[in-house]
């Protein structure tokens, strides 16, 4: 597969070549950390550059990516999206109280928020329905770049027009220039536009948190914190590790979809089983990475669960047996693991080594000092 994409972005390039001369863009080569996985998915049709990741850190902190001008009709990807929260908004966030964004209009957004992070390694669909997957028969709902699209009309998000999305960045000085180093036209198109955030957003990668330095032997885990991580591990522990990987799965996510026994009624629009149409498949949403988790609350994809202590005396105490609930929910006939008091602070110990403070601070992933022409960026 590797081998097949290496390809196909060698005839990229050389097509785009023989067409424009002075076309020439830098090819990107993501740095898979140790113990990841090798495979990436990243489409054929957008291959990763420097010049392409460059503009698509512009437009993801750019207010005028909405097709406005005016400061309260202004918003970015990064408006909602903050760094410092794992690329979620945050329980804390400045303008989306309790963690619950919003569009220009004030739309709520269906569900609360995703981190987005290491989605590279993301074959199984995006949104917590899979909605936006390669096995959408709609070409137009498959992969980040058409995220992006769906971002700028959506009324709970930009609610804006592409044309004048288009237009606004087309007349910004340095756009034009940006997009022919990036993809060899100085016409700015929306699917330029989608594929440059796309790849930016695909360079956000985690993988330097006191667990990462732990396995790359380079630094110790306290007792609690091993505790915890062999709970994590065990399935007469925590049982955490069949949703969410571990030591063999440094995503800690399978990115797949699970029932995990929150309700017994099920009538979410949204769910995996709008997406399957198969029974087993209600009340069912992706398992979100553990990375950086005690700074994505509220949890869940309604956000039922402010702390992480809640979620893992939910996981202890609170599941509800419905016949849909996971195989995997290995003890949903209980109501949960049933675990003690220093159980459960260990466990929350090990979970909050997977934070990666190089990764909530890292520069190149943050906003620009400012905008191509000057202005100033839009995070928050």
């Amino acid at each position: 597969m590797l081998l097949v994409s290496s390809l196909l972005v060698f005839v990229c390039f050389s097509s785009c070549k023989n067409e424009d001369p002075e076309y020439n863009p830098t090819l990107y080569q993501i740095a898979i950390p140790k113990f990841f996985p090798t495979r990436l998915n990243i489409p054929s049709d957008n291959p990763m550059t420097v010049e392409g990741i460059e503009l698509g850190r512009y437009l993801f902190y750019d207010g005028r990516l909405s097709g406005q001008t005016e400061p309260d009709s202004m918003m970015s990807c990064g408006t909602c999206h903050l760094q410092s929260s794992s690329f979620e908004c945050g329980i804390n966030h400045p303008k989306f109280t309790g963690g619950r964004p919003f569009g220009i209009t004030g739309i709520v957004t269906p569900h609360y928020m995703l981190p987005m992070i290491n989605l590279v390694w993301n074959e199984s669909g995006y949104l917590w329905s899979g909605q936006i997957s390669e096995n959408n028969p709609d070409a137009s709902k498959r992969t980040i770049e058409d995220i992006v699209g769906m971002a700028v009309t959506a009324p709970h998000e930009f609610s804006g027009d592409t044309n004048k999305t288009k237009a606004l960045i087309q007349s910004i000085s340095g756009y034009p220039d940006l997009f022919e180093k990036a993809f060899g036209s100085r016409t700015v198109t929306m699917r330029n536009i989608s594929k440059a955030v796309a790849q930016f957003v695909r360079t956000l990668v985690s993988s330097d948190s006191k667990f990462d330095k732990y396995m790359r032997g380079e630094q110790q885990l306290s007792t609690q914190e091993l505790n915890g991580y062999v709970m994590f591990m065990t399935e007469d522990g925590a049982d955490c590790f069949h949703c969410h990987g571990g030591s063999g799965n440094p995503l800690f996510t399978t990115n797949l979809f699970y029932n995990n026994g929150k309700d017994s009624v099920f009538n979410d629009p949204r769910d995996r089983f709008s997406v399957t149409g198969d029974p087993t498949d209600h009340g069912a949403y992706k398992a979100t990475t553990l990375r950086n988790i005690e700074l994505t609350g509220p949890y869940m994809h309604d956000g039922r669960f402010k702390t992480l202590e809640e979620v893992v005396d939910f996981y202890s105490q609170g599941i509800i047996w419905s016949p849909y609930v996971h195989p995997l929910m290995h003890h949903a006939y209980d109501g949960g693991i049933q675990l003690t008091s220093s159980e459960k602070a260990d466990l929350i110990m090990f979970i909050k080594t997977l934070r990666d403070d190089t990764f909530l601070t890292n520069p190149t992933y943050g906003p620009p000092d400012k905008l191509p022409d000057g202005a100033a960026p839009i995070n928050k």
